[in-house]
């Protein structure tokens, strides 16, 4: 299953990288290539590097590559056929696929996200326009909401009627029930979900619309919020208000906080904290921890974490190791909404996440800041009741490390402690420098590697490959395979000579030889050919003379060595010197021609 073949050239062709990665970080052309700051990790000096013209990218410090796919799936957390889609739909191609029930499931979804699009506009335009909607504005106002913000993430007002909005679109049956917009009522009438509501459209990660918060007016009777009931393209599960949003800057940061509204999203975003995003009317699930963990390792809770005692306990402690993250949580004062600190106080606001608490260091804060340390029997009831928040980590090394903590801020004797922990021996969770992030190799180590990619620069066989891939014609004739003895740049050779292209090539090789033409391909190389070939020569006669001078000194009789290798040494002395650097540049190629061969 997936996309017809040509439809994905014709994307390739048709998209701009150098326009596409424009839209997360800033480049700056530097002779034929484009150079900026990584979007996919923190860094200070650009070493993210396009070429525009082969339609390839590569960073030397992160060694991030691919074409203008697999950036838009890095970037946007797709998979292929999402990427490609994207892209097509902004260069206005039609896809086909190659399966007839992929192609109509996918044209199935695009009815409804058009029908929820549509729904988006027509509530949108009555809450701005509609005489009945001035309640509604007033009270966006009064809750802070400007103009700006309110068009920014499309709110809407559902009027207090029956169907206006299935009367307006007049869409059908299937459509208004499958998209969650409405349904038939008893007397067989289509009638719209929400009525006397104002609605926040929920967007997936791609930002398409897939379903509405429901907010009811302050004084009106009903349930505060409703949301959309479960659709073909609506999983609460999985779905979080904002992340389309804040995504970008969720992974420059490797942070997300989740919250537990719509307005708490809008009002940290608008505080500066634009990495907040919030669960749609139900509880954090692990599907929602998954979502989140192909985005950052660190999850931020910005609402009271410890309400919900040991249960929430022991899900956050098993996705911290499942899934590799770290769970804090902010300290926002008792009693205060997230919301109203991010308008009053956003500094406030921002020292609360900057300084929020593992979820373990949290939980003991509250038990310990409840209990009165100034007595005997209060430190001691403070400690048994730490004891029993201590007891449900897994990892006996964290719990030993808090019993210490407890130990000191109660005076007790730390044997004492551990003798009274009841709890699972766990093995201790990966450190952070054994950490990968899903599909892609840990990056501890890229900071040498990025130093030995750049000590590589300047050798000879790899300004042959940038040639042979920015200069092609120039060069490719003369690139014979015994000049180069790393298997490595023989196999890169290989492909750039036997394909038109540098993305082609890239595509039929191995993943380290790839990377190596990735690298190339986004390296200027301002050398002449001529003089790359000639440097090829003298570095491959040089090994060839090394190689011989060994062998004659383990040879019964060195003199036929010497002699061949004083033949070549004549000749080096003669590439030196450019009256004769043309002759003996050839009849060296030639020696080596026959030496790889096997006839020397």
């Amino acid at each position: 299953m997936g996309i017809i073949d040509d439809d994905i050239v014709a994307v390739r062709e048709a998209s701009d990288i150098v326009a596409v990665v424009t839209q997360y970080t800033q480049l700056k052309r530097v002779g034929r290539r484009f150079t900026g700051l990584c979007p996919f990790h923190s860094e200070k000096s650009p070493s993210f590097s396009v070429n525009g013209e082969q339609g390839l990218y590569y960073c030397f410090g992160c060694q991030a590559k691919g074409d203008i796919i697999t950036f838009v799936r890095e970037i946007e957390h797709l998979d292929f056929v999402g990427a490609v889609e994207m892209l097509a739909a902004k260069a206005g191609i039609t896809l086909r696929y190659t399966d007839q029930n992929e192609s109509e499931s996918r044209k199935r979804r695009n009815q409804l996200v058009a029908a929820m699009e549509k729904a988006v506009d027509w509530y949108h335009e009555r809450l701005m326009t509609g005489a009945d909607a001035g309640a509604a504005r007033g009270y966006l106002r009064s809750r802070g909401f400007t103009r700006d913000t309110v068009e920014a993430y499309r709110l809407g007002w559902a009027p207090d009627d029956w169907d206006q909005l299935v009367t307006a679109l007049k869409l059908p049956d299937d459509i208004v029930k499958d998209s969650g917009l409405g349904f038939r009522n008893r007397r067989g009438r289509q009638q719209d979900s929400f009525r006397g509501r104002v609605l926040f459209p929920i967007f997936d990660v791609n930002g398409d619309p897939v379903a509405f918060g429901g907010r009811i007016m302050p004084g009106a009777e009903g349930p505060k919020y409703i949301n959309s009931h479960e659709t073909p393209i609506y999983t609460k599960s999985r779905v979080l208000y904002g992340l389309n949003w804040a995504k970008a800057s969720i992974v420059r940061s490797d942070e997300v906080i989740i919250c537990e509204g719509y307005t708490d999203v809008i009002a940290f975003a608008e505080a500066g904290l634009d990495r907040a995003v919030a669960t749609c009317g139900t509880a954090l699930t692990e599907s929602h921890v998954q979502v989140l963990r192909k985005y950052a390792h660190r999850v931020v809770l910005a609402f009271d974490a410890d309400s919900a005692g040991q249960a929430a306990a022991e899900r956050f402690y098993e996705w911290e190791r499942k899934f590799e993250i770290d769970v804090a949580v902010a300290a926002l004062p008792r009693g205060v909404d997230p919301a109203d600190l991010a308008r009053t106080d956003p500094t406030a606001l921002e020292a609360a996440v900057t300084g929020a608490r593992p979820f373990l260091g949290f939980r003991l804060d509250r038990v310990l800041g409840a209990a009165d340390l100034s007595t005997l029997e209060g430190r001691a009831r403070g400690a048994e009741h730490a004891l029993t928040v201590i007891s449900e980590h897994p990892s006996d090394l964290v719990r030993d490390q808090y019993l210490m903590a407890v130990a000191d801020r109660c005076r007790i004797d730390v044997a004492r402690l551990r003798e009274g922990v009841i709890g699972v021996q766990a093995a201790p969770r990966p450190t952070q420098g054994a950490r990968r992030r899903d599909g892609e190799v840990a990056r501890n180590d890229t900071r040498s590697g990025a130093s030995s990619t750049r000590r590589q620069r300047d050798t000879p066989a790899l300004e042959a490959l940038r040639l042979a891939i920015h200069r092609r014609d120039e060069i490719i004739h003369l690139l014979d395979p015994c000049l180069f003895d790393d298997e490595l740049y023989l196999a890169a050779l290989d492909a750039l000579t036997a394909h038109p292209n540098a993305r082609n090539a890239i595509e039929s090789v191995d993943p380290v030889t790839a990377d190596l033409l990735q690298r190339a391909a986004v390296e200027d190389s301002e050398a002449d050919p001529l003089d790359v070939v000639s440097r090829l020569v003298t570095e491959a006669t040089r090994r060839a003379i090394a190689d011989l001078d060994a062998a004659a000194r383990q040879a019964p009789d060195p003199l036929p060595y010497a002699e061949i290798t004083g033949w070549l040494s004549l000749r080096l002395m003669e590439m030196g010197e450019p009256a004769t650097e043309p002759e003996a540049q050839e009849r060296l190629l030639a020696w080596l021609r026959q030496r790889a061969v096997g006839e020397l």
